[in-house]
């Protein structure tokens, strides 16, 4: 891995464990990118052939490395957007499930559109409190984030399946920005039928860019109707023979910003989904027992039996600052402070914020 932090400027002269927030640039994307605005700064509109194969390509790369049909994969510029353009579609009359203080854009685009809401702590007991809910009030839709922004929380995936073997209709929805990038994941196999993320974090994708994966059960319960000329692949005569997916790429899309997505799930996959993995839950399992030692977890993460690589500690503005000027960069989330750590991150990094908080200095 030492090889793969060469690549990224921003972990050379300090501790990079922002990735919830942002995902570092690194030097093979900023080539290509610098390459790809050069093409279009001498070409102009002789570009249009390349930036139209570049989205399909990059459509096809998506389905591939999540396990996803290409058809059911759009492409869209953020999940916040993907998400409202998806229940535009869907009957507001159904109950939804929503966990309390997930992430705002989950919960928002169902409270102002008039769905009926429950919702559920989040704690220890997570998985047992949605299985009560579901069973007892009709739920129709679970929304949720499969890792929670602020304090890593992770759903167990295994117990989503198990819910759905018992509620086959009950429709899961996920926000998977925090989560995918970090794991290997197989969305067919999994119990999720409509999934997205905004790619600028795990992905390390850059601004701009994100996708939607759906199982063909959604296509029968959202009825979309967003349209526009790229959608129809600009022929007219397909007006009334628009797929689901494409209707979430009405209007044109960047060839910079999804050219740099499938160039960075390319750069994932030459690395090795599987050896990023098993790394992330290396530096997982580190620093959960650290912070753990510590006491500056809360008790729903530390009593939990897996857990993500988002942290948030038990700390106040001054530690934040003492950490800033330690040169780690991280981020103050509610009353505590976030550390995420990704592959590019090394035991010997938390090793160094853990004497930090130990020592004060």
């Amino acid at each position: 891995m030492e090889n793969v932090r060469k690549q990224f400027p921003a972990l050379r002269n300090q501790i990079y464990a922002n990735t919830p927030v942002y995902g570092p640039m690194y030097d093979n994307l900023l080539d290509w990118r610098q390459e790809h605005d050069l093409d279009f700064l001498l070409k102009a509109s002789d570009m249009r052939g390349k930036s139209l194969k570049t989205i399909s390509d990059t459509r096809t790369t998506v389905g591939t490395f999540f396990n996803c049909n290409s058809e059911n994969v759009a492409l869209i510029n953020n999940f916040s957007t993907g998400l409202n353009m998806l229940l535009e579609g869907l009957d507001k009359s159904q109950k939804v499930l929503l966990l309390k203080n997930d992430y705002p854009s989950v919960e928002w685009p169902f409270a102002s559109r008039g769905f009926p809401v429950s919702y559920v702590n989040m704690d220890d007991e997570l998985e047992q409190h949605i299985a009560d809910v579901v069973k007892k009030e009709n739920i129709a839709i679970l929304a949720l984030s499969i890792v929670q922004w602020q304090n890593g929380l992770k759903i167990d995936l295994d117990f989503l399946k198990d819910l759905k073997r018992e509620h086959p209709d009950l429709l899961i929805i996920a926000d998977g920005t925090q989560f995918l990038g970090t794991t290997n994941f197989d969305f067919e196999a999994s119990a999720i039928d409509a999934i997205g993320a905004s790619a600028y974090k795990w992905l390390l994708a850059g601004y701009g860019n994100g996708f939607m994966l759906f199982k063909d059960e959604v296509k029968d319960r959202c009825a979309l109707k967003t349209i526009g000329f790229n959608a129809a692949n600009a022929r007219p005569e397909m007006q009334n023979d628009i797929r689901f997916a494409r209707r979430f790429e009405a209007g044109h899309l960047s060839c910079l910003n999804f050219g740099s997505l499938k160039f960075s799930l390319d750069f994932l996959s030459g690395i090795g989904m599987e050896q990023i993995e098993q790394k992330n839950m290396k530096l997982a399992e580190r620093a959960r027992l650290e912070f753990t030692q510590l006491g500056l977890l809360q008790d729903a993460v530390v009593e939990r039996q897996e857990h993500s690589t988002i942290f948030n500690i038990k700390g106040d503005e001054s530690l934040f600052q003492l950490l800033s000027e330690k040169e780690v960069i991280c981020a103050r989330r509610g009353d505590g402070i976030r550390f995420g750590f990704h592959f590019y991150n090394t035991e010997n990094d938390i090793d160094y914020i853990v004497r930090i908080l130990k020592t004060g200095r």
